[in-house]
């Protein structure tokens, strides 16, 4: 099996719960622990985007296969390229992420992804595979890691023709079977299609709530 690497598109980090968790009343434990000491990148990511952040979380920490000394799971952030998931970030870090917009148009998106993606591409060894786990039908991430990382930029092939929610709970699914989808370059590849059948309803953890009616 080559070097593999996942790049994980970032939860939206404007919005209800993103305001939520930056409210300086806010006294639920990860607000508090932000505004203090911080929390992990990936713990953040995942209380704004839920079912979707938290599959591809998942699936990539069970299926990374980096180099020595290469991170296996990297975060697509907004003006600060790619961190990794256990990167501590504040509520002032957060509110920055919001304040740019993820547009391949845009240098302070655009620049930082870019040279965090060279960076990336010259630690890696030639026969590396680099997944996008996130949206593949839109430029706003694939212009831009397309340009820098060439062929080794890959996307699970059950992608295609699936929403957010869907793509969380098919990751979620694999994660929790050992069962790694299938890749297809990047380049070249059909990346819109026909609607995806409906997945089965996921069993539900004793004591985890329901996220978006899908039993989690």
């Amino acid at each position: 099996m080559p070097p593999r690497v996942f790049l994980l598109s970032p939860a939206r980090c404007s919005g209800p719960r993103c305001r939520q968790l930056v409210d300086r009343r806010a006294a639920f434990e990860l607000a508090v622990r932000l505004r203090a000491e911080g929390a992990p990148l990936g713990e953040v990511m995942s209380f704004l985007s839920a079912l979707y952040f938290r599959g591809k979380l998942a699936y990539a920490q069970r299926f990374a296969a980096p180099p020595t000394g290469c991170p296996g799971v990297l975060v697509i952030t907004p003006g600060r390229g790619l961190v990794a998931p256990e990167a501590a970030i504040t509520s002032g870090d957060l509110r920055a992420f919001g304040r740019v917009p993820i547009d391949a148009g845009d240098r302070r998106y655009a620049e930082p992804l870019r040279k965090g993606a060279l960076a990336l591409r010259a630690r890696l060894p030639g026969d590396a595979e680099i997944v996008l786990l996130g949206s593949i039908a839109t430029p706003k991430y694939v212009d831009v890691l397309l340009a820098a990382l060439g062929a080794a930029l890959v996307f699970p092939g059950d992608f295609v023709g699936r929403g957010d929610m869907s793509r969380g709970g098919l990751l979620l699914r694999a994660a929790r079977a050992g069962v790694e989808l299938a890749y297809r370059p990047i380049d070249g590849a059909e990346r819109r299609g026909p609607r995806a059948a409906k997945l089965p309803l996921l069993s539900r953890t004793r004591g985890a709530p329901r996220i978006g009616g899908l039993g989690l």
